[in-house]
């Protein structure tokens, strides 16, 4: 037992030093990026270092907000702090967003005013950005978390947009088609916009507390309905901590007073097929006039 856990955390410690690196190579690079790409004049290379940087906030902030989501819940953090991993991605998703925004702005009329790029430059940094991307994805391939399969996704993606950046680099030494390299940009910006933008809806309805999309509340309602203690459903609130793990406040009215615990557990057992793992569940009698609450249940 006590070698398992040593084992774990050292494979925890292990996938935390291989985030860590691949922040520093992502981020450490995308400056490389963005001085080379101004002194070769290329908007593709520009464009691909917002990508790299949100690649690299993304990864910084999440090792960061990481370790906060682990901490137990608190007085201060009555929900606990998984909240904080998801503040992580709305940030890099905006930084993604309004980066990209700025490309396609600066970008647009360059396309009918094509400036000269060089092409000797993009090839020789998209060579050597393969081979960090390539290296960094073989090093984070290795690892078992979720996280850094993840991020050798980021890495396998980023390499794929080196290669186009190869590509127009090459066709520029043959010919004067300078309108590809703000093309490529605009390509890779758009790109970019596609993934970050549902993100970030999907992350503020999260947080907004809307009811999880995955949910049939209606489903819920229904079965919470056909009890047959259940009288009637008049609230039914659920939303999401961090877009996995649910919480609810419910208040039924029962039919008699004595059927409040097992209507509890069966109303219990419905919402655990929905990820719901906190709940609140307040119960009025309707055999009496007053009203009679429940204390929360848990």
């Amino acid at each position: 037992m006590g070698h398992d856990h040593h084992h774990q955390l050292g494979n925890h410690q292990q996938s935390q030093r291989a985030i860590f690196g691949s922040f520093l190579l992502n981020f450490g690079f995308a400056l490389i990026e963005f001085i080379f790409g101004a002194l070769f004049n290329s908007s593709a290379v520009l464009a691909d270092a917002v990508h790299d940087t949100g690649d690299a906030l993304a990864i910084g902030l999440s090792w960061i907000f990481e370790k906060v989501s682990t901490r137990k819940s608190d007085d201060h953090y009555t929900l606990g702090y998984d909240r904080f991993s998801l503040l992580g991605a709305m940030i890099t998703a905006t930084i993604l967003i309004v980066g990209s925004l700025v490309v396609v702005v600066e970008n647009f009329p360059k396309l009918f005013h094509p400036e000269p790029v060089n092409a000797n430059g993009m090839l020789w940094l998209g060579l050597v950005a393969i081979a960090v991307n390539l290296g960094a994805q073989h090093l984070l391939s290795r690892g078992s978390s979720e996280h850094e399969s993840i991020l050798s996704l980021h890495f396998l993606e980023d390499t794929l947009g080196w290669l186009a950046v190869i590509l127009v680099s090459v066709c520029l030494h043959f010919t004067n088609w300078y309108i590809l390299d703000p093309l490529l940009s605009l390509a890779i910006s758009l790109f970019i916009l596609s993934k970050a933008l549902p993100r970030f809806i999907k992350n503020m309805t999260i947080f907004l507390e809307a009811s999880p999309r995955d949910l049939d509340m209606l489903a819920i309602r229904r079965a919470i309905n056909q009890l047959d203690e259940v009288e009637a459903v008049p609230q039914l609130n659920i939303w999401s901590i961090d877009g996995h793990r649910h919480v609810a406040m419910i208040h039924i009215i029962l039919e008699n007073r004595q059927d409040e615990k097992l209507v509890k557990d069966k109303i219990h057992h419905i919402l655990e097929d929905y990820q719901v793992v906190q709940s609140a569940i307040e119960c009025d009698d309707s055999s009496f006039e007053h009203h009679h609450h429940c204390p929360p249940s848990h």
